[in-house]
């Protein structure tokens, strides 16, 4: 009996670890990908620079996204900025299914 409870406690561990594994390894990913957009767009302006800028944000409040824009591309960023939002809350859904199915 003892060594059925060493047994089951090694195996939560070893999937708390690659679990744990998995996370940093997509903190770390999505870090990457921050610094390498920030780059891009830095060597973009300094050599394409005196172009129009346009921006646009989504604010959650809780489950209302808040599609927000300025510049003359506006309604580009704005139609991009909602379907992140939308990408954004289906992954939600999917992800929480998931893990309602499997029971963890």
């Amino acid at each position: 009996m003892l060594r059925n409870i060493d047994e089951e406690n090694r195996e939560t561990v070893g999937k708390g670890l690659a679990l744990s594994y998995k996370f940093f390894l997509l903190l770390f990913l999505g870090f990457i990908l921050i610094v390498v957009g920030m780059v891009v767009i830095l060597v973009a302006s300094v050599f394409y620079g005196g172009g129009s800028v346009s921006g646009g944000a989504v604010i959650f409040i809780g489950p209302f996204p808040i599609v927000i824009g300025a510049g003359p591309d506006v309604t580009w960023v704005v139609f991009f900025s909602i379907i992140l939002a939308v990408l954004s809350i289906v992954v939600l859904l999917v992800i929480n299914k998931k893990m309602r199915w499997f029971g963890e």
